[in-house]
């Protein structure tokens, strides 16, 4: 009788689990009883296969989420899951790359209160605008965020003694350091708070569709699969070069419509009532944006 034959019957403690087992997995918690140190090619395999997930059905489900809005929640909601990728791994996989190329992209975030400058309205005009809003800041605009904090403390005298205090105290600082400060806390912060408003959102579809027997899981993981194809829209927005306008125009474009479209084809309804209830949707979410925003510009000030 050969060895591996033997090995199928012989008895072996389960390194996981203590527990006594026969063959190639433990019978109580399923991990593999023939273990080795991995080498480096099935360490890189694991993290494409498990992390980055790009096997085939990343190509599967990319083609619904990007072509077919709604189709991809619709195939989860009816049981047809295991051909495609978790909501949560695909949410969490565009988010992850967008930040990631929003940090190495060297954006500049600028923030305009009030009317926009002249030369800024131009650069929206013509087409640059793309630069100052998803690359490099234009270089005629390199005082805006000098001029915002400028704006923000003409304005404190209303607040708080101790806002303020903080207001001042961030103020004092040299532009390089406020910059630096905002960086920080800007990447440190914004992506648990986009991810915090996941729950929100899908509570905002549970509103606008009461009525339709719908369960809370289903408005949040609708709310996953549209929020991951705008994170991958906009990656592609900000590496698409900026003389590429046509491109980022069609981009937006279907960023604008591709919700309005997912909410018809998952929920059903008219087109006039979905419009509706798109239009109601984004208000609510622009406002938690808002307020997602000025928690995390607080967050600069008590830094």
């Amino acid at each position: 009788m050969s060895t591996d034959t033997l090995s199928h019957h012989t008895d072996i403690a389960c390194k996981n689990c203590g527990a006594t087992t026969q063959g190639n997995y433990c019978q109580q918690c399923g991990q593999a009883t023939h273990l080795h140190v991995p080498s480096a090619r099935e360490f890189l395999h694991e993290f494409i296969a498990h992390y980055v997930a790009l096997e085939g059905k990343l190509w599967k489900t990319l083609a619904l989420l990007i072509a077919r809005p709604g189709v991809l929640t619709r195939e989860y909601i009816e049981g047809r899951r295991v051909r495609y990728l978790e909501p949560l791994r695909v949410y969490l996989t565009f988010s992850i790359i967008f930040f990631a190329i929003f940090k190495l992209s060297g954006t500049e975030m600028l923030i305009q209160l009030g009317d926009p400058t002249p030369e800024l309205a131009a650069a929206v005009a013509d087409g640059r605008a793309k630069d100052t809003l998803f690359g490099p800041a234009l270089p005629e605009h390199a005082d805006q965020f000098e001029r915002t904090v400028g704006k923000v403390k003409e304005r404190t005298s209303t607040m708080h003694p101790v806002l303020q205090e903080k207001v001042a105290r961030f103020s004092a600082m040299s532009p390089q350091e406020q910059r630096a400060a905002f960086k920080l806390v800007f990447f440190s912060y914004t992506p648990y708070a986009i991810f915090a408003m996941m729950p929100l959102f899908a509570f905002y579809l549970k509103l606008l569709y009461l009525g339709s027997g719908r369960r809370y899981g289903e408005h949040f993981l609708f709310a996953l699969h549209t929020n991951a194809f705008a994170f991958m829209l906009l990656s592609a927005m900000i590496l698409v070069p900026a003389s590429w306008s046509f491109v980022v125009f069609m981009l937006l474009v279907w960023l604008t419509f591709y919700l309005p479209v997912a909410m018809r084809r998952v929920y059903g309804g008219g087109w006039t009532v979905t419009i509706v209830r798109w239009l109601l949707l984004i208000f609510a979410h622009t406002i938690s944006i808002a307020s997602a925003v000025l928690t995390v510009f607080s967050q600069v000030l008590m830094t």
